[in-house]
């Protein structure tokens, strides 16, 4: 059986390597590219990201990857945004200012809180591992990204102190929970799938959505 393709957007933000690696260790076939026109033959969509939510979406936006991933969406194919890659998805951000995102999925991203429900500092950014949890919603992950996951306490590693809050609930995939807050760790809807947690560093777990994504 031949190995799936994956198309792999460089744009400047992004952790490359391990991102690489971790689709290559699942036996995809890797495509790494800095040309929009590779989009647009992509099988398999990968938009990952690091740093600021205004860097990343100048980046993007600039070197015209912005209006390919929006055509590469209306085609149904799969694509996965990771981290920063999942935020630039949305309307827009409230990071260092009003920043606008790439409107595939209505909703914005905001501060994590810098104290718990109860009143307590806690720490920002959020940074190590926690576990996911099903949405408010209770959406079942059966037929979605987190499929492998399912009946299981999966723990994740995340570093961010924005984090994406979707207009829709239904868009919510899963949660983690921070000082007693909600907050959304992954979405999807319908092709469009995003991690705000890195499965490229998140062991067997991650690598098992990755296999997964792989698999679609």
């Amino acid at each position: 059986m031949a190995a799936k393709e994956i198309t792999l957007l460089d744009y400047g933000m992004c952790n490359m390597l391990n991102v690489a690696r971790a689709f290559e260790h699942m036996g995809a076939q890797l495509r790494i590219t800095e040309d929009p026109a590779d989009v647009a033959t992509a099988e398999r969509l990968v938009v990952p990201g690091v740093g600021a939510f205004q860097n990343s979406i100048h980046e993007v936006t600039s070197r015209g990857f912005g209006d390919a991933i929006r055509r590469y969406v209306d085609t149904g194919r799969p694509l996965l945004g990771i981290c920063v890659g999942m935020q630039i998805l949305f309307e827009g951000s409230e990071e260092f200012g009003d920043h606008a995102g790439l409107g595939i999925l209505a909703g914005r991203v905001k501060a994590i809180p810098a104290t718990s429900i109860d009143g307590q500092p806690q720490r920002v950014p959020h940074i190590g591992w926690n576990h996911l949890v099903a949405p408010a919603t209770g959406r079942d992950w059966q037929g979605t990204l987190l499929e492998p996951l399912r009946g299981k306490d999966p723990a994740v590693y995340f570093v961010h102190s924005f984090a994406a809050e979707p207009a829709d609930p239904a868009d919510r995939l899963a949660d983690c929970l921070y000082g007693g807050h909600r907050i959304c760790a992954a979405v999807q809807r319908g092709n469009v799938m995003a991690t705000q947690f890195h499965p490229e560093r998140s062991g067997e777990t991650g690598l098992a959505v990755v296999r997964h994504f792989v698999s679609l």
